[in-house]
């Protein structure tokens, strides 16, 4: 899948992250709205993932960067035993419309907003993060900085061309009325999966 840079934990290790900065994260991540959850493997994501299905009534879920993490690829092969689950970039595309989940990938995330840094240079992961209602969201817990000034230095080296940004919470806007309504211009609801990659 064509990304901006597929050697993010080369410039995330240089200094930038520190699981220090993860109870900052939590609480701001929190506090806009994102469903968090810890876990230690990939596997530990897929009977939350069914409960989500099953309270969703889901039928089509739209998934990326499966070949970039074989552990992400093998929760797609369960999940696509009991639905049908669309990795390839040109079934994503030409489902867009009827997918009912994206399940994607961050690359780090920032402690003082609590938001997700996400590589969206493929027009898949775009389609796959920001149209279907629910977004699932793969993220190593220990890929934390601490504020957007250290996320820019991260960017500033890595970018070239394409397209990145920092997700925070679901979609929420209050145009009409000053009344918060989530899920207008994207995902009602942004369920993050920590996993503990430690090594």
């Amino acid at each position: 899948m064509k990304k901006i840079c597929h050697e993010w934990q080369k410039y995330l290790d240089k200094g930038f992250i520190d699981k220090n900065y993860w109870p900052a994260f939590k609480e701001n991540a929190l506090a806009a709205a994102v469903e968090l959850y810890e876990i230690k493997t990939y596997d530990e994501a897929l009977p939350i993932i069914n409960k989500v299905i099953a309270a969703a009534d889901a039928e089509k879920i739209g998934a990326i960067n499966g070949e970039d993490y074989p552990e992400l690829q093998a929760v797609y092969n369960n999940l696509g035993q009991q639905y049908q689950v669309y990795t390839d970039k040109f079934t994503i595309a030409k489902n867009a419309p009827s997918i009912d989940i994206g399940i994607s990938t961050a690359e780090f995330g920032v402690g003082e907003t609590g938001s997700v840094c996400v590589d969206n240079y493929a027009y898949e992961a775009r389609l796959v993060s920001m149209l279907p209602a629910i977004n699932i969201v793969f993220m190593n817990k220990n890929n934390i900085v601490d504020t957007m000034t250290e996320a820019f230095e991260i960017l500033e080296q890595v970018f070239d061309r394409g397209y990145t940004g920092f997700v925070t919470g679901p979609s929420r806007t209050s145009d009409i009325e000053r009344v918060l309504t989530l899920g207008v211009h994207g995902p009602s609801r942004l369920i993050l999966m920590a996993v503990d990659k430690t090594e």
